[in-house]
Protein backbone atom coordinates (compact mmCIF):
# COMPACT_ATOMS: atom_id res chain seq x y z
CA UNK A 1 0.00 0.00 0.00
CA UNK A 2 1.37 3.25 -0.81
CA UNK A 3 2.53 5.61 2.01
CA UNK A 4 1.03 8.67 1.71
CA UNK A 5 2.73 11.98 3.01
CA UNK A 6 1.05 14.32 5.27
CA UNK A 7 2.39 17.69 4.74
CA UNK A 8 2.43 19.97 7.85
CA UNK A 9 -1.13 22.06 7.35
CA UNK A 10 -0.90 26.04 7.23
CA UNK A 11 -2.20 28.26 9.90
CA UNK A 12 -4.88 31.15 9.06
CA UNK A 13 -2.22 33.40 8.82
CA UNK A 14 -0.24 31.89 6.50
CA UNK A 15 -3.02 30.86 3.81
CA UNK A 16 -3.79 34.89 4.36
CA UNK A 17 -0.05 35.29 3.44
CA UNK A 18 0.73 33.13 0.46
CA UNK A 19 -3.01 33.32 -1.32
CA UNK A 20 -1.17 35.04 -4.44
CA UNK A 21 0.37 31.02 -4.65
CA UNK A 22 -2.77 28.71 -3.30
CA UNK A 23 -4.82 30.21 -6.35
CA UNK A 24 -2.26 29.42 -8.88
CA UNK A 25 -2.99 25.65 -10.58
CA UNK A 26 0.06 23.49 -9.96
CA UNK A 27 0.81 25.31 -6.47
CA UNK A 28 -2.57 25.55 -4.53
CA UNK A 29 -3.02 24.17 -1.25
CA UNK A 30 -1.14 21.20 -1.16
CA UNK A 31 1.48 22.51 -2.97
CA UNK A 32 2.42 25.55 -0.41
CA UNK A 33 2.43 22.99 2.85
CA UNK A 34 5.16 21.09 0.37
CA UNK A 35 6.94 24.27 0.40
CA UNK A 36 6.49 24.86 4.31
CA UNK A 37 7.60 21.22 4.48
CA UNK A 38 11.00 21.56 2.66
CA UNK A 39 14.30 22.34 3.86
CA UNK A 40 17.00 24.48 1.82
CA UNK A 41 20.69 24.80 2.51
CA UNK A 42 22.29 28.00 1.13
CA UNK A 43 26.04 28.35 0.71
CA UNK A 44 26.33 31.98 0.68
CA UNK A 45 24.57 34.76 1.35
CA UNK A 46 26.06 37.67 -0.38
CA UNK A 47 24.83 38.85 -4.35
CA UNK A 48 23.28 35.47 -5.45
CA UNK A 49 22.51 34.39 -2.03
CA UNK A 50 21.00 37.69 -1.28
CA UNK A 51 17.58 37.20 -3.89
CA UNK A 52 18.02 33.21 -3.32
CA UNK A 53 17.51 33.36 0.17
CA UNK A 54 14.37 36.61 0.14
CA UNK A 55 12.26 34.93 -1.98
CA UNK A 56 12.43 31.45 -0.91
CA UNK A 57 11.71 33.07 2.73
CA UNK A 58 8.70 35.29 0.71
CA UNK A 59 7.83 31.89 -0.77
CA UNK A 60 6.94 30.10 2.56
CA UNK A 61 10.18 27.58 2.31
CA UNK A 62 9.65 26.06 6.13
CA UNK A 63 13.27 25.50 6.85
CA UNK A 64 16.26 27.91 5.32
CA UNK A 65 20.11 27.47 6.48
CA UNK A 66 22.38 29.76 5.29
CA UNK A 67 26.59 29.38 5.69
CA UNK A 68 28.62 32.22 5.41
CA UNK A 69 32.04 33.38 7.15
CA UNK A 70 32.18 36.37 6.01
CA UNK A 71 31.14 39.83 7.46
CA UNK A 72 28.52 42.69 5.61
CA UNK A 73 30.92 45.22 3.87
CA UNK A 74 30.03 48.65 2.52
CA UNK A 75 31.46 47.49 -1.15
CA UNK A 76 29.18 44.44 -0.63
CA UNK A 77 25.50 46.94 -0.67
CA UNK A 78 25.71 47.85 -4.71
CA UNK A 79 24.64 44.22 -5.27
CA UNK A 80 24.18 42.43 -2.04
CA UNK A 81 20.49 43.41 -1.33
CA UNK A 82 19.86 41.31 1.82
CA UNK A 83 21.91 43.44 3.58
CA UNK A 84 21.74 47.13 4.70
CA UNK A 85 24.20 49.97 5.72
CA UNK A 86 23.25 49.79 9.80
CA UNK A 87 24.44 45.92 9.73
CA UNK A 88 27.95 46.34 8.01
CA UNK A 89 30.85 45.42 9.62
CA UNK A 90 28.37 42.13 11.04
CA UNK A 91 27.90 38.22 10.23
CA UNK A 92 26.43 38.24 6.79
CA UNK A 93 24.31 35.27 8.38
CA UNK A 94 23.05 37.78 11.23
CA UNK A 95 21.79 40.21 8.67
CA UNK A 96 20.48 38.07 6.50
CA UNK A 97 18.49 36.12 9.29
CA UNK A 98 17.05 39.68 10.44
CA UNK A 99 15.65 40.52 7.26
CA UNK A 100 15.05 37.42 6.21
CA UNK A 101 12.32 37.18 9.33
CA UNK A 102 11.27 40.28 8.98
CA UNK A 103 9.80 39.18 5.66
CA UNK A 104 8.47 36.46 7.18
CA UNK A 105 8.46 35.32 10.38
CA UNK A 106 7.14 31.56 9.85
CA UNK A 107 9.91 30.46 8.82
CA UNK A 108 12.56 28.97 10.31
CA UNK A 109 16.42 30.48 9.73
CA UNK A 110 19.66 28.49 10.73
CA UNK A 111 22.97 30.41 10.94
CA UNK A 112 25.86 29.03 9.91
CA UNK A 113 28.78 31.40 10.55
CA UNK A 114 31.87 29.23 9.29
CA UNK A 115 33.75 28.32 5.77
CA UNK A 116 31.79 25.37 4.27
CA UNK A 117 34.29 22.31 3.88
CA UNK A 118 34.79 18.84 3.42
CA UNK A 119 35.29 18.38 6.71
CA UNK A 120 32.03 19.85 7.98
CA UNK A 121 29.51 19.97 5.07
CA UNK A 122 28.16 16.58 5.52
CA UNK A 123 26.86 17.86 9.19
CA UNK A 124 25.56 21.03 8.23
CA UNK A 125 23.63 20.38 5.06
CA UNK A 126 22.20 16.87 6.45
CA UNK A 127 18.90 18.93 7.70
CA UNK A 128 17.99 19.66 4.01
CA UNK A 129 16.83 18.36 1.01
CA UNK A 130 18.04 20.89 -1.52
CA UNK A 131 21.63 22.53 -1.57
CA UNK A 132 21.73 25.78 -3.40
CA UNK A 133 24.82 27.78 -4.66
CA UNK A 134 25.29 31.36 -3.75
CA UNK A 135 29.03 31.53 -3.69
CA UNK A 136 31.91 32.56 -5.97
CA UNK A 137 34.55 29.97 -5.60
CA UNK A 138 35.74 26.98 -7.51
CA UNK A 139 36.33 24.58 -4.39
CA UNK A 140 32.77 25.31 -3.40
CA UNK A 141 31.55 24.37 -6.31
CA UNK A 142 32.92 21.03 -6.34
CA UNK A 143 32.70 20.65 -2.97
CA UNK A 144 28.27 20.69 -3.48
CA UNK A 145 28.20 18.83 -6.32
CA UNK A 146 30.06 15.67 -4.93
CA UNK A 147 28.19 16.17 -1.65
CA UNK A 148 24.82 16.45 -3.72
CA UNK A 149 25.74 13.25 -5.55
CA UNK A 150 27.21 11.31 -2.85
CA UNK A 151 24.09 11.75 -0.98
CA UNK A 152 21.46 11.78 -4.03
CA UNK A 153 20.72 15.31 -3.13
CA UNK A 154 19.74 18.51 -6.18
CA UNK A 155 22.24 20.94 -6.73
CA UNK A 156 21.10 24.31 -7.63
CA UNK A 157 24.08 25.90 -9.37
CA UNK A 158 24.27 30.01 -10.09
CA UNK A 159 27.63 31.66 -11.42
CA UNK A 160 27.96 35.78 -12.37
CA UNK A 161 30.64 37.50 -13.61
CA UNK A 162 30.77 41.07 -15.23
CA UNK A 163 27.60 41.09 -17.35
CA UNK A 164 26.80 37.80 -17.70
CA UNK A 165 24.99 34.78 -15.52
CA UNK A 166 24.89 30.80 -15.55
CA UNK A 167 21.71 28.45 -13.93
CA UNK A 168 22.23 25.07 -13.63
CA UNK A 169 20.51 22.12 -11.97
CA UNK A 170 22.46 19.02 -11.04
CA UNK A 171 20.97 15.91 -9.93
CA UNK A 172 23.12 13.12 -10.47
CA UNK A 173 19.97 10.58 -10.57
CA UNK A 174 18.58 12.75 -13.68
CA UNK A 175 21.58 13.28 -15.57
CA UNK A 176 25.20 15.12 -15.46
CA UNK A 177 26.33 16.61 -12.86
CA UNK A 178 28.80 19.95 -12.31
CA UNK A 179 31.90 17.56 -13.19
CA UNK A 180 30.56 16.18 -15.77
CA UNK A 181 30.36 20.28 -17.28
CA UNK A 182 33.86 20.89 -15.60
CA UNK A 183 35.98 18.02 -15.30
CA UNK A 184 39.26 19.94 -14.21
CA UNK A 185 38.74 23.38 -12.22
CA UNK A 186 41.04 26.65 -14.17
CA UNK A 187 44.15 27.49 -13.28
CA UNK A 188 44.15 29.03 -9.97
CA UNK A 189 43.45 33.02 -10.29
CA UNK A 190 43.12 32.32 -14.32
CA UNK A 191 39.34 33.95 -13.65
CA UNK A 192 38.92 36.80 -11.97
CA UNK A 193 36.81 37.02 -8.90
CA UNK A 194 33.81 39.91 -8.84
CA UNK A 195 35.87 41.53 -6.31
CA UNK A 196 38.87 41.68 -8.97
CA UNK A 197 36.77 41.89 -12.25
CA UNK A 198 33.27 43.18 -10.93
CA UNK A 199 29.97 42.42 -11.22
CA UNK A 200 26.83 43.89 -13.13
CA UNK A 201 24.85 45.00 -9.71
CA UNK A 202 21.47 43.87 -11.10
CA UNK A 203 23.15 40.54 -12.34
CA UNK A 204 22.88 38.61 -9.30
CA UNK A 205 18.85 39.58 -8.44
CA UNK A 206 18.30 37.90 -11.81
CA UNK A 207 20.53 34.94 -11.81
CA UNK A 208 19.66 34.26 -7.93
CA UNK A 209 15.62 34.78 -9.29
CA UNK A 210 16.48 32.17 -11.50
CA UNK A 211 17.88 29.98 -9.13
CA UNK A 212 14.86 30.29 -6.81
CA UNK A 213 12.99 29.70 -9.06
CA UNK A 214 14.04 26.39 -9.75
CA UNK A 215 14.35 25.31 -6.38
CA UNK A 216 10.42 26.25 -5.60
CA UNK A 217 9.86 23.77 -8.80
CA UNK A 218 11.48 21.51 -7.62
CA UNK A 219 9.99 21.59 -4.42
CA UNK A 220 6.14 22.04 -5.82
CA UNK A 221 6.80 19.20 -8.82
CA UNK A 222 6.11 21.35 -11.60
CA UNK A 223 7.27 22.56 -15.06
CA UNK A 224 10.88 21.31 -16.40
CA UNK A 225 14.17 21.59 -14.62
CA UNK A 226 17.52 22.68 -15.52
CA UNK A 227 18.33 19.42 -15.06
CA UNK A 228 21.17 18.49 -17.35
CA UNK A 229 21.22 22.16 -19.12
CA UNK A 230 23.21 25.23 -18.55
CA UNK A 231 21.24 28.58 -18.97
CA UNK A 232 23.11 30.98 -20.10
CA UNK A 233 22.31 35.04 -19.60
CA UNK A 234 23.87 38.43 -20.71
CA UNK A 235 22.54 41.38 -19.65
CA UNK A 236 23.82 43.68 -22.25
CA UNK A 237 21.78 42.27 -24.82
CA UNK A 238 19.53 40.71 -22.45
CA UNK A 239 19.87 36.99 -24.49
CA UNK A 240 19.23 33.71 -23.31
CA UNK A 241 20.62 30.21 -24.26
CA UNK A 242 20.05 27.13 -22.98
CA UNK A 243 23.04 24.22 -23.51
CA UNK A 244 22.66 20.44 -23.06
CA UNK A 245 24.80 18.87 -20.56
CA UNK A 246 25.02 15.40 -21.66
CA UNK A 247 26.15 12.90 -18.89
CA UNK A 248 29.76 11.62 -18.56
CA UNK A 249 30.12 7.52 -18.22
CA UNK A 250 33.78 8.51 -16.73
CA UNK A 251 33.01 11.06 -14.13
CA UNK A 252 34.66 10.39 -11.48
CA UNK A 253 32.00 10.96 -8.85
CA UNK A 254 28.63 10.50 -11.21
CA UNK A 255 30.10 8.21 -13.92
CA UNK A 256 29.74 4.33 -14.09
CA UNK A 257 32.75 3.63 -12.42
CA UNK A 258 33.00 6.20 -9.74
CA UNK A 259 36.59 6.75 -7.56
CA UNK A 260 35.18 9.19 -5.47
CA UNK A 261 33.48 7.69 -3.10
CA UNK A 262 33.55 10.43 -0.01
CA UNK A 263 34.58 14.14 0.08
CA UNK A 264 37.93 15.30 -0.74
CA UNK A 265 39.88 18.36 -0.11
CA UNK A 266 39.00 20.66 -2.64
CA UNK A 267 41.65 23.58 -1.88
CA UNK A 268 44.20 21.34 -3.04
CA UNK A 269 42.23 19.64 -6.11
CA UNK A 270 41.59 23.54 -7.14
CA UNK A 271 44.95 24.80 -6.13
CA UNK A 272 43.72 27.79 -4.05
CA UNK A 273 45.00 28.32 -0.81
CA UNK A 274 42.44 26.95 1.90
CA UNK A 275 40.71 29.86 4.32
CA UNK A 276 43.63 31.48 6.52
CA UNK A 277 46.52 29.90 4.71
CA UNK A 278 49.38 31.63 2.72
CA UNK A 279 48.71 32.20 -1.26
CA UNK A 280 52.36 31.82 -2.02
CA UNK A 281 55.81 30.89 -0.40
CA UNK A 282 57.25 34.01 -0.75
CA UNK A 283 59.50 34.63 1.23
CA UNK A 284 59.53 37.03 4.24
CA UNK A 285 62.13 39.14 2.67
CA UNK A 286 60.20 39.93 -0.35
CA UNK A 287 57.44 40.98 1.58
CA UNK A 288 56.75 44.80 3.02
CA UNK A 289 54.22 46.30 5.51
CA UNK A 290 51.98 49.32 5.09
CA UNK A 291 54.23 51.41 6.91
CA UNK A 292 57.38 50.48 5.97
CA UNK A 293 56.10 50.94 2.36
CA UNK A 294 56.16 54.65 3.39
CA UNK A 295 58.83 55.02 4.95
CA UNK A 296 60.19 54.21 1.54
CA UNK A 297 58.11 56.05 -0.14
CA UNK A 298 59.36 59.44 2.33
CA UNK A 299 62.86 58.03 1.04
CA UNK A 300 64.65 60.47 -1.94
CA UNK A 301 66.18 56.89 -3.58
CA UNK A 302 63.93 55.84 -6.66
CA UNK A 303 61.16 53.54 -5.79
CA UNK A 304 59.42 51.94 -8.53
CA UNK A 305 55.48 51.21 -7.57
CA UNK A 306 53.89 48.36 -9.47
CA UNK A 307 50.29 47.91 -9.28
CA UNK A 308 49.31 44.22 -11.06
CA UNK A 309 45.44 44.78 -10.39
CA UNK A 310 43.38 45.49 -13.81
CA UNK A 311 42.81 48.48 -15.00
CA UNK A 312 39.21 49.01 -14.04
CA UNK A 313 40.88 48.66 -9.84
CA UNK A 314 42.72 51.32 -10.52
CA UNK A 315 39.46 54.00 -10.99
CA UNK A 316 38.45 53.25 -7.15
CA UNK A 317 41.71 53.43 -5.13
CA UNK A 318 45.64 53.76 -6.25
CA UNK A 319 49.02 54.42 -5.10
CA UNK A 320 50.51 57.90 -6.56
CA UNK A 321 52.92 57.22 -8.95
CA UNK A 322 52.30 53.73 -9.05
CA UNK A 323 52.76 52.02 -12.85
CA UNK A 324 50.22 49.40 -13.94
CA UNK A 325 50.96 46.36 -15.74
CA UNK A 326 48.25 43.50 -14.58
CA UNK A 327 49.66 40.27 -13.81
CA UNK A 328 48.16 38.38 -16.78
CA UNK A 329 50.71 40.71 -18.72
CA UNK A 330 53.35 41.09 -17.23
CA UNK A 331 55.59 38.01 -18.48
CA UNK A 332 55.47 40.03 -21.71
CA UNK A 333 56.27 43.69 -20.24
CA UNK A 334 59.20 43.32 -17.76
CA UNK A 335 60.69 45.27 -20.55
CA UNK A 336 59.07 48.69 -19.48
CA UNK A 337 60.14 47.68 -15.86
CA UNK A 338 63.99 49.02 -14.52
CA UNK A 339 65.54 45.81 -12.68
CA UNK A 340 67.80 48.25 -11.51
CA UNK A 341 65.62 50.33 -9.21
CA UNK A 342 63.92 48.46 -6.04
CA UNK A 343 60.19 48.14 -7.30
CA UNK A 344 57.29 47.18 -4.58
CA UNK A 345 54.00 45.39 -6.10
CA UNK A 346 50.80 45.74 -4.61
CA UNK A 347 47.46 44.39 -5.84
CA UNK A 348 43.73 44.54 -3.41
CA UNK A 349 44.99 42.08 -0.92
CA UNK A 350 48.52 40.67 -1.59
CA UNK A 351 47.53 37.26 -3.62
CA UNK A 352 48.24 38.39 -7.11
CA UNK A 353 51.33 40.83 -5.90
CA UNK A 354 52.92 38.00 -4.46
CA UNK A 355 52.32 36.20 -7.78
CA UNK A 356 54.47 38.90 -9.63
CA UNK A 357 56.89 39.12 -7.21
CA UNK A 358 58.26 35.17 -7.84
CA UNK A 359 57.98 35.53 -11.91
CA UNK A 360 60.14 39.27 -11.20
CA UNK A 361 62.64 37.55 -9.13
CA UNK A 362 63.01 34.87 -11.86
CA UNK A 363 63.88 37.12 -14.44
CA UNK A 364 66.38 38.45 -12.62
CA UNK A 365 65.07 41.67 -10.11
CA UNK A 366 66.74 41.36 -6.91
CA UNK A 367 65.16 44.19 -4.66
CA UNK A 368 61.50 43.64 -4.63
CA UNK A 369 58.67 43.46 -2.48
CA UNK A 370 54.90 42.72 -2.21
CA UNK A 371 52.62 44.91 -0.52
CA UNK A 372 51.29 42.78 2.52
CA UNK A 373 47.55 42.91 2.40
CA UNK A 374 47.70 45.46 -0.92
CA UNK A 375 45.98 48.25 -1.66
CA UNK A 376 43.22 47.73 1.25
CA UNK A 377 46.15 47.11 3.96
CA UNK A 378 47.85 50.77 3.06
CA UNK A 379 43.83 52.13 3.43
CA UNK A 380 43.57 50.51 6.81
CA UNK A 381 47.19 51.15 7.95
CA UNK A 382 48.29 54.23 6.38
CA UNK A 383 45.46 56.01 4.39
CA UNK A 384 42.28 55.83 5.76
CA UNK A 385 40.85 58.64 3.02
CA UNK A 386 41.52 55.90 0.27
CA UNK A 387 38.55 53.75 -0.46
CA UNK A 388 38.74 49.75 0.52
CA UNK A 389 37.02 47.92 -1.56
Amino acid sequence: MKSIIRHPPLTPDEITRYARHIVIPGVGLEGQQRLKAASVLIVGTGGLGSPIALYLAAAGVGRIGLVDYDLVDVSNLQRQVLHDTPHVGKPKVESARERLLAINPNVQVDCYPVPFTSINAEAISAPYEYLVDGTDNFPTRYLLNDLAVLTKRPYIYGSIYQFEGQVAVFHADQGACYRCLFPQPPPPNSIPSCAMGGVFGVLPGTIGTLQATEVIKLILGVGRSLASQLLLYNALDLSFQTIEIPKNPACPVCGDHPTIHHLIDYDAFCGTPAIGASSTTLPTENILSPSELAKKMQQTTPLCLLDVRLPGEGFIARLPGSINIPLEELPHRMGELDSSIPTVVYCRMGIRSSRAVLLLKDAGFDQVWSLAGGINAWAEEVDSHLPRY
